[in-house]
């Protein structure tokens, strides 16, 4: 299992490392959308389908709805705005729905219909957001390189500190019926090392300036919505009975399993950003 994960992320970091930074924006955004396609496709199996027509039929929506986002960005930019704003109401409803679990579960989970919208808010404000990280800045060269990456890096740390804080620290659980593994000690471990992620590399990327205070809690914000992001697919997975939403990345299970935390992360980044003016 070890060696399948580290083979799988040795082929495909460097393959994501290098569409970033050469990929124009329009470009990178189709790399994504099919990534966000096979996520559609692993969050149709959450649905409990019994055959795969459904889920190629719901994975060939989002392909379709993640063309026309793009297309309807072109004529009018602020979209991206109200997409993310869609992604926050989510999240805080998220949010909600992890504390309540196992309770608000009871009559079973949400149906078929629901749980296809919830995948949509899922899946494209986030490659719309990765396209506009990427599009954002002042326009220096490779710019848009080094913000995707700060947030890539910035999601590491959150599960890196929470790792490393959680084993040595950890006492109190953080959501024990949803994912027993985490810890509260362990995300303010993850929390902590964001902070120092912002304060050093953030700054350097960003160059907030007299906006380096509130940078660094929106970095930290987005640090705590990447957790929510994890828990939630966690929650998801636990209500349809699964371990790993899908096998598609041999020793890492599916897509949605390595990009949970960034289906959160990113959009609310997008969003922080726009709202300091960086």
């Amino acid at each position: 299992m070890l060696m399948q994960r580290v083979a799988t992320a040795l082929v495909l970091l460097p393959l994501l490392l290098a569409a970033i930074w050469w990929l124009p924006t329009p470009a990178l955004y189709a790399v994504f959308s099919l990534i966000g396609v096979l996520i559609a496709w692993e969050w149709a199996g959450l649905m409990r389908f019994s055959s795969a027509s459904p889920k190629l039929a719901y994975a060939a929506l989002t392909g379709l709805l993640l063309a026309a986002v793009w297309w309807l960005v072109q004529q009018r930019p602020e979209l991206w705005l109200l997409l993310a704003i869609v992604s926050l109401l989510w999240w805080l409803y998220a949010f909600t729905l992890v504390r309540g679990y196992p309770k608000n579960f009871e009559r079973g989970a949400p149906g078929k219909l629901t749980m296809g919208l919830i995948g949509q808010v899922l899946v494209l404000p986030t490659i719309l957001a990765l396209a506009v990280l990427h599009a954002g800045g002042s326009g220096q060269p490779h710019e848009g390189t080094w913000r995707l990456l700060y947030v890539f890096f910035l999601i590491f740390a959150a599960d890196t500190g929470a790792y490393f804080a959680g084993r040595r620290f950890g006492k109190r659980k953080l959501a024990p019926l949803v994912s027993p593994g985490k810890s509260v000690e362990g995300a303010i471990g993850g929390l902590l090392l964001c902070a120092v992620w912002a304060c050093t590399a953030g700054i350097a990327i960003f160059a907030p300036g007299d906006k380096t205070v509130p940078f660094v809690l929106v970095s930290m914000t987005v640090a705590a919505v990447s957790i929510l992001g994890d828990l939630t697919e966690s929650l998801f997975k636990r209500a349809a009975g699964v371990k790993d939403s899908g096998t598609l990345l041999p020793g890492h299970g599916g897509f949605l399993d390595r990009v949970d935390s960034l289906l959160a992360a990113a959009p609310m980044m997008a969003l922080g950003l726009h709202l300091l003016k960086l």
